[in-house]
């Protein structure tokens, strides 16, 4: 297991309200021993003016997912802070939710680097994303 900090799914998901990650309705649904994994809905709240999930929706849940993961794998007063993100949207969807997994590359002391795969409801890769972050 990566994790240094002991958390459950009620107290992450209770850090999302009154933030983005509440407005947008971001729920986290699992903590595996070394993947994190979220939900957003695909309505009104994250589409673009075509109707499909907008990019930078699908960029708030991965960065989302890697900055409260890299915090998990801190210790004591230590925070993370995004340095880049970068995505890959490669299919697009119209409704229902989407899943978010996301798994460490690299967790140093200093920078960490996470993958975050979306995925549609019929497990289909919609966008593949990286994050880096800074330990401060």
């Amino acid at each position: 297991m990566i994790w240094k900090r002991a958390v459950t799914l009620q107290a992450l998901n209770a850090m999302s309200e009154g933030n983005m990650v509440g407005l947008l309705d971001i729920q986290f649904t699992r903590i595996g021993d070394n993947e994190l994994e979220a939900t957003m809905p695909v309505d009104s709240r994250t589409h673009q003016p075509f109707g499909l999930l907008h990019g930078g929706a699908s960029v708030v849940l991965a960065e989302t997912l890697g900055s409260v993961a890299g915090y998990l794998c801190t210790e004591g007063d230590q925070k993370v802070v995004g340095v880049e993100v970068n995505a890959n949207h490669l299919r697009s969807v119209r409704s229902g939710r989407v899943r978010g997994v996301c798994r460490a590359l690299h967790t140093g002391s200093r920078h960490q680097v996470w993958q975050i795969d979306i995925l549609d409801e019929q497990e289909r890769l919609c966008c593949s994303s990286r994050l880096t972050t800074a330990v401060v």
